[in-house]
């Protein structure tokens, strides 16, 4: 086993705390193990949205076997081994905070999740991986999409002083059971937090409009690490910008000891359509439309970017936690995606960030290693997939057609566009009202399809079908890991 260091910043750097050496975080998130997401297993709805409708379908018992059986095979020794090789040295890992406590039983920890991350934690140990424990849903949400686990898409976290205390506390009980863990590269306060939409992402609240609540997030963000550093003084603490990790200028100026940052960069290059380098035709409405994208541009984009404005002001270490590039598109455009992520990568080297890409495994959309499309996971789903994408229910993958679902949604916010000042709504609806048609109320429609594919099944037959999580059955993205191998290999 190899013996790790405990990581600390000195001097604007992180470095190994006994011996002085800088240490560059480089890997990978673990999305859709400890928090499952819709477009990474396969499912539609929400976290909690799908394990209802699992429960209701197949019995509390099974369900419970299914989702226990999922995470099982989903991140394993196999697949630290298989990181490690590839010259990766970092997993972030996202949690749910329901994975250790229950609505119904504030500040009741759950073991059952602890033990499942403490045996992450061991793996990674043997095979020199550290980790970065990432909060990825918090009590009451902290932004209103699926990623935090919010049906809802009503953001309570933030005007909710019950969510803040058992947000600390819940922190202040993870830093008390890893503080003496060097494998724990540090603590990811709160991913993509988003202070000022409660009521939803409306046009009025945030497209051009959003108004970061710069207050209210510093004052959270020093509560929860002073209740962290009160059980904790090590360990690296990671602060993420608002607006999805995106907005930094509000930020507190660095205010205690061992404070990193984390931006989050997904790019138009990365996402496309069109070919890179060249005009990405992105239908992101917040995406730069019409530009060039090239090496030189994404450089311009990064070196612009609040984040690494505010890690270079104040000369303090920048995790870009989140980036990537998508595959499931035309087999044409695979290698321009490729080249994208091959220059981002680039830049992120060249000014000395620490970087994990989104994400390690999925069902086929941006994974570094995916689900075998001939597995019977993968069979079984197929029809109830080719459904979900048609009706876009995962509505941030702006680059899956369903073209059919969003013509029917545009025609009716060009109807609201009739009848409602377009000042007062500055831009267009078609995104706000696609989420909310879509990603809401469709993907409802489709949480009992999903489970009733598993209708009737025996505990055997289910362990064999989730097998196809396994590292095992799954594909490698060999001209993806090649890129990761490329810029993470040997130093």
């Amino acid at each position: 086993m190899e013996v790790m260091e405990f990581l600390e910043i000195r001097n604007g750097k992180i470095v190994g705390a006994a011996s002085g050496r800088e240490i560059r975080l480089r890997g990978t998130n673990i999305g859709g193990w400890m928090n499952l997401e819709d477009f990474i297993n396969g499912y539609a709805g929400t976290d909690q949205s799908i394990r209802h409708a699992m429960k209701e379908t197949i019995g509390e018992a099974k369900a419970k076997f299914f989702f226990d059986r999922m995470l099982d095979y989903f991140f394993t020794e196999d697949d630290v081994r298989f990181l490690k090789e590839n010259g990766l040295n970092v997993v972030r890992l996202p949690l749910n905070y329901r994975r250790f406590e229950d609505d119904e039983r504030p500040y009741v920890y759950k073991e059952e999740g602890f033990r499942r991350l403490d045996e992450a934690l061991r793996i990674c140990e043997k095979h020199g991986v550290y980790a970065i424990l990432d909060m990825h849903a918090v009590q009451g949400f902290q932004n209103t999409h699926w990623h935090s686990d919010n049906k809802a898409r009503h953001s309570f976290f933030w005007h909710d002083a019950l969510s803040h205390e058992r947000f600390y506390a819940l922190w202040r009980a993870i830093a008390e059971r890893y503080r003496d863990r060097a494998v724990v590269a540090g603590y990811d306060l709160m991913n993509e937090p988003c202070t000022n939409t409660p009521f939803g992402d409306y046009p009025h609240t945030f497209y051009g409009n959003y108004k970061p609540d710069w207050e209210r997030m510093n004052r959270i963000y020093r509560k929860a690490v002073q209740e962290i550093r009160s059980v904790d003084p090590k360990h690296i603490i990671f602060l993420e910008g608002d607006k999805y990790g995106g907005m930094f200028a509000g930020l507190d100026a660095p205010f205690a000891e061992n404070l990193a940052y984390s931006s989050h960069n997904y790019t138009a290059a990365g996402f496309g359509p069109g070919p890179y380098p060249g005009v990405i035709r992105s239908n992101n409405p917040e995406a730069p439309q019409g530009v060039h994208w090239d090496l030189a541009y994404q450089r311009k984009v990064f070196l612009e970017h609040e984040g690494t404005v505010f890690a270079k002001c104040h000369q303090v270490p920048l995790l870009v936690g989140e980036f990537g590039s998508v595959y499931n598109v035309p087999a044409e455009e695979i290698p321009d995606r490729l080249r994208a992520m091959d220059d981002q990568l680039s830049v992120f080297e060249e000014n000395g960030a620490h970087w994990t890409t989104w994400t390690y495994k999925d069902v086929g959309v941006m994974g570094l290693v995916t689900l075998d499309p001939e597995s019977e996971y993968m069979q079984r789903l197929s029809s109830f997939l080719e459904k979900k994408y048609r009706l876009g229910t995962d509505d941030w993958m702006h680059w899956i057609p369903a073209v059919t679902a969003r013509q029917l949604v545009a025609g009716a916010a060009s109807y609201l566009r009739e009848v409602i000042d377009e000042s007062i709504h500055p831009g267009c609806n078609n995104k706000a009202l696609s989420q909310a048609v879509l990603c809401v109320y469709a993907a409802s429609l489709l949480e009992p399809e999903y489970a009733k594919t598993f209708k009737g099944l025996p505990e055997e037959k289910l362990d064999e079908i989730l097998q196809s999580f396994s590292f095992k059955q799954c594909v490698v993205n060999r001209e993806l890991a090649g890129l990761l191998r490329k810029h993470a290999g040997p130093r």
